[in-house]
């Protein structure tokens, strides 16, 4: 603490950034609280013959947050893999990822460093069909790209490294980059594939699609059931929810510290202002019991014997005997701070 209670300025930037922290925390856990209770009050409907009702007497003609599983089917062509034979799907992704290593100057250490140099994402129109019933009532997804978690599985991932020559090594130390090698990767959404899709729900014309809901709910197109993604959001709740606990503990500990030290200084600012009082009440005691001429020929320092000293070179008759004894060395006025050369006994006759 500083003078005057005050808290230093480290600690009122660890108070400010704890704080801070805690809000963050806070807003991040309120808005996956959020996700999580939306998700569970999401309404479940089947992909059967009463789909189509079900939506015709919904305001509207739609479910803004409803809950549907079902599987991959191809609305007219579907993509060929392009390394895995007789492999269909609706959405694919082919990325190229460069994987090197760093020198941090820092810690002195090669870091793992990787970097997305291409990436081009395929898609074409599909549906969420009956598992059972591939002839009944579809679903048609829209947007599937705009998904929280779409689901991809790798089909194909091949790593190529990098031939370097003797030359090529040096220069690589030297600059602080070593190439490791480019990794290639393709995910497909299969035709076949179990997901669970969550977001609005609406007839359009003779159309039933699947897509992004307008009241900020996230939009999922998950291979996990309804059941295991729900899960997985309160997880992440009880996270976060976690960690603010944990931060929000901190920032009152440190609140608390302050505060008790800043009590501390008060009470001993009190306790002087109490003992400045005290003072000023003995001397006035002292003034009213002896007369004025008495305090007048008081020594300065223990206000009760007589003044019985010269101090030299500076002149001044200010203490007794024993509190000039009592002066540390080097002994000074206490008047005008100047060292005394010697003391001349004052006789009063």
């Amino acid at each position: 603490m500083e003078g005057g209670g005050r808290p230093s300025a480290a600690q009122a930037v660890l108070l400010t950034a704890s704080t801070a922290i805690t809000a963050l925390l806070y807003s991040v856990y309120r808005q996956k609280a959020r996700v999580a209770r939306g998700l569970e009050g999401a309404r479940k409907v089947r992909l059967d013959g009463d789909l189509r009702a079900v939506l015709l007497e919904a305001p509207g003609r739609c479910v803004p947050y409803a809950v549907i599983e079902g599987v991959v089917r191809s609305v007219k062509e579907t993509l060929s893999s392009q390394f895995v034979e007789n492999c269909k799907g609706v959405v694919q992704r082919l990325t190229l990822q460069e994987h090197k290593m760093v020198w941090n100057r820092t810690t002195h250490l090669w870091n793992d460093y990787e970097k997305i140099i291409h990436q081009r994402t395929n898609t074409t129109p599909f549906d969420l069909a009956p598992a059972e019933d591939s002839a009944g009532v579809t679903v048609r997804v829209m947007k599937p790209l705009e998904a929280t978690e779409l689901s991809l599985e790798t089909v194909y991932e091949k790593f190529h490294p990098s031939v370097q020559s003797f030359t090529d090594v040096i220069g690589h130390y030297i600059s602080g980059e070593r190439p490791k090698g480019i990794q290639e990767t393709e995910q497909m959404l299969k035709v076949g594939t179990a997901l669970t899709g969550v977001g609005e729900l609406v007839l359009d014309n003779a159309t039933i699609k699947l897509q992004p809901p307008k009241q900020g709910m996230p939009y999922y197109l998950s291979s996990l059931d309804f059941e295991s993604l729900l899960q997985k959001q309160e997880s992440g709740v009880r996270f976060w929810k976690m960690l603010t606990v944990i931060f929000g503990f901190a920032t009152c500990t440190v609140l608390l510290f302050l505060l008790r030290r800043q009590y501390r200084q008060h009470r001993e600012r009190q306790h002087l202002r109490q003992m400045q009082e005290e003072f000023r009440q003995a001397q006035e005691r002292l003034a009213s019991a002896e007369g004025g001429e008495a305090l007048k020929n008081a020594c300065v320092v223990c206000l009760s014997s007589t003044k019985s000293c010269v101090f030299l070179e500076c002149g001044h008759v200010c203490s007794c005997h024993e509190c000039y004894q009592a002066l540390p060395e080097p002994k000074k006025c206490p008047i005008c701070r100047q060292s005394i050369t010697r003391m001349v006994p004052l006789y009063n006759s």
